[in-house]
């Protein structure tokens, strides 16, 4: 069953969350957005081009004024200002104006880079987010945070740019590897662990059903992380305020991410980045230990690591001041007051931080002791 989430942007109607299980009601999505008269270029990356991208081209063939594809190579090594160069060229040749349309079919990087050239091709042009991940479907497709790595620093280049629509089809996830599923898990969680104690905790007793990935539970679960989502970009639409809340666990999280070389899954980094955040918050004695170790080890069923090895963690502290979320050379980091309550803070230490590095660090000695 289709259900339909409105998003807001000023208090006015921005665009809707559309929750399906197949690609079937598409089209007439689409056609609410004038596309039969538009040129349309899908953007996806060579992996998903592979499963859905024909799939999704012959939905649009013959009914919009132009319909074409461009793929670009899969993996996070590639979500960068050279391939956004590559699409603006693409778009040139096939003659796109401001009036036409990108559909971004894919994870966090194809909407990620997607938005980006829409925010910036001929000073703007629609797009519509078509995620392909658990990830992207969680998080990263709403809400309207465009961007790419610069020298593999995390979404240094962006702009803020809303879709028209965000079209999920709950039934890819069931094509996605165990790795990239689960790692989009942690969104998920972190939505519970700084907004929703209850959310949390069925989270928890649905454990199986989510790991099995029963898709009236996945529809139910991605309904309210995004509402938790959408409540929280509503009020702060371009991050002056609350909605730097998100970003829990990921100023650690985008460094070990960089310090793996882009190995390990976004949602990997993030669950060890919230792992860290909420150490910290335990040793600030704002969460009790027990409160500490539960969120700890309730990422494990959801095989997403609470460690991590081969990394220096005086380097990975180095990287948490490239972060984008640094202001007047602070960063502003987000810790949890309980399950559910999560706050902005400016006052972190390097000691502090580097503390929880070494709390998630498993070093060579831990393994030989």
């Amino acid at each position: 069953m289709a259900e339909r989430l409105p998003i807001l942007y000023n208090k006015k109607p921005c665009y809707d969350i559309v929750f399906t299980r197949s690609f079937d009601m598409l089209w007439e999505e689409l056609e609410l957005l004038n596309c039969d008269r538009k040129r349309v270029c899908i953007i996806t990356d060579t992996k998903v081009d592979s499963l859905y991208g024909e799939e999704v081209l012959s939905i649009l063939e013959g009914k919009c004024r132009k319909a074409v594809k461009y793929a670009f190579p899969n993996g996070e090594e590639h979500k960068t200002l050279d391939t956004v160069r590559d699409i603006y060229k693409f778009l040139i040749e096939e003659e796109f104006d401001r009036k036409d349309i990108l559909l971004a079919l894919g994870g966090g990087v194809v909407g990620d880079t997607t938005g980006y050239v829409a925010a910036t091709y001929l000073r703007g042009i629609d797009f519509v987010q078509i995620p392909t991940t658990l990830l992207a479907q969680a998080d990263s497709s709403i809400g309207g945070k465009t961007g790419v790595d610069f020298d593999g620093y995390k979404n240094m280049v962006g702009a803020f740019k809303m879709p028209r629509l965000v079209y999920m089809n709950l039934a890819v996830l069931l094509t996605l590897e165990d790795r990239q599923y689960f790692s989009g898990f942690a969104e998920i969680m972190k939505h519970g662990l700084i907004k929703d104690c209850a959310y949390y905790e069925w989270l928890i007793e649905n454990m199986y059903e989510i790991c099995e990935r029963d898709l009236a539970v996945l529809q139910e679960m991605l309904h309210h992380s995004c509402m938790i989502k959408k409540l929280v970009v509503e009020k702060d639409p371009t991050e002056q305020g609350d909605r730097a809340l998100l970003n829990f666990g990921h100023t650690i999280g985008h460094a070990i991410e960089k310090a793996k070389g882009f190995s390990l899954y976004h949602g990997e980094c993030v669950a060890l980045g919230a792992v860290a955040a909420a150490f910290i918050s335990w040793k600030r004695e704002l969460l009790t230990m027990e409160e500490y170790y539960e969120i700890r080890d309730m990422f494990v069923p959801f095989y997403l690591p609470i460690s991590v090895d081969d990394i220096n963690p005086q380097e990975v502290l180095r990287l948490t001041k490239s972060d984008k979320k640094m202001e007047s050379g602070r960063i502003k980091f987000v810790l949890l007051k309980a399950i559910g309550k999560a706050v902005i803070d400016h006052t972190v230490t390097d000691d502090e931080i580097l503390a929880a590095i070494n709390e998630i660090y498993f070093s060579d000695e831990d393994a030989n002791a």
